[in-house]
């Protein structure tokens, strides 16, 4: 099967790289000349437009759009649609805002284009360890799209389905990503206090590397955890600045709209927040008002 993907960073190129080695043919466009041409060299085609992009495919046309939230969806949609024809799909594979997708799919139907949403997690390991999908769509249109998830997937049947209607993929993988927040802090905080405890003279990596196997707390995520602390176990260089792309946000404001409890995803979120911050104004404000009140000693800079 034929696939058009926009967006060649390191998930939508591994992606197309994924495909061709399956055999499905991928045509790519990136703003990035260096990106076509690598994906060119790789033994699919990188084009500089998007006019080349829909010539290259044959119809009926699937396009991948791998592209930052928001406005650039909609930008690149607009771009496209006077290039392409009635039967053609449009896939978001991005990590859009649900009510964002449920918007687009609502335009871009009644004029005879098909539109999916695909949550998609596995990030650069999807290459060899397949990605997860969640996806969101009319039945017929994500059917027909069936090659290219099989092969994206981790198994055949493994790892992807459609868990819903238009907006439904990308409000799972919302989900997902606020779930990830939390197991990400629940292991930084973990390791902080063992490395605190001076006294024990504990080594992470060992124990990172035991909880490997058997343990309740093993997981994917804490292997990456460990091949990071073999590389770097005092992480030196590394600043403590966590920045969030958006999916955690939208799934606390989710969990107050439906007054569903979140304390654990909505912590992890302000703490990611607190990260960025310099010389923070609030801890500041502690400090004082602790020296007001008692008396204690303040750190001057």
């Amino acid at each position: 099967m034929e696939l058009g993907i926009i967006g060649l960073g390191k998930m939508g190129g591994n992606m197309a790289e994924r495909l061709r080695r399956a055999g499905h043919k991928v045509v790519g466009f990136d703003f990035s000349k260096e990106a076509t041409a690598k994906l060119t060299a790789a033994g699919s085609l990188g084009v500089d437009s998007l006019e080349d992009l829909v010539a290259n495919l044959s119809a009926p046309r699937a396009i991948w759009i791998m592209v930052p939230s928001g406005d650039p969806v909609d930008q690149t949609i607009a771009k496209l649609k006077p290039l392409m024809q009635k039967g053609d799909i449009f896939i978001d594979g991005g990590n859009s805002n649900y009510k964002d997708t449920q918007r687009r799919h609502d335009e871009l139907v009644p004029e005879g284009f098909g539109f999916v949403d695909c949550g998609t997690s596995g990030g650069i390991w999807g290459i060899s360890e397949g990605y997860s999908m969640m996806i969101g769509g009319d039945k017929e249109v994500v059917e027909s799209l069936r090659p290219i998830f099989e092969t994206l997937a981790p198994g055949k049947d493994e790892g992807w389905g459609r868990v819903g209607p238009s907006g439904a993929g990308h409000f799972v993988k919302m989900v997902h990503n606020g779930i990830e927040y939390g197991l990400m802090q629940a292991y930084a905080e973990g390791f902080s206090i063992l490395k605190a405890k001076k006294v024990l003279d504990l080594d992470l990596l060992q124990i990172a590397s035991i909880w490997q196997k058997g343990s309740v707390v093993r997981s994917w995520l804490l292997d990456l955890t460990t091949d990071a602390l073999r590389k770097n176990i005092n992480l030196d260089g590394l600043e403590a600045f966590v920045p969030d792309s958006g999916e955690g946000r939208w799934t606390v404001f989710e969990a107050i709209d439906l007054n569903v409890s979140a304390p654990v995803i909505t912590e992890s979120l302000l703490r990611r927040v607190r990260s960025r911050e310099e010389n923070n104004f609030t801890d500041r404000m502690l400090a004082v008002m602790r020296n007001e009140f008692g008396g204690h000693a303040v750190k001057k800079s």
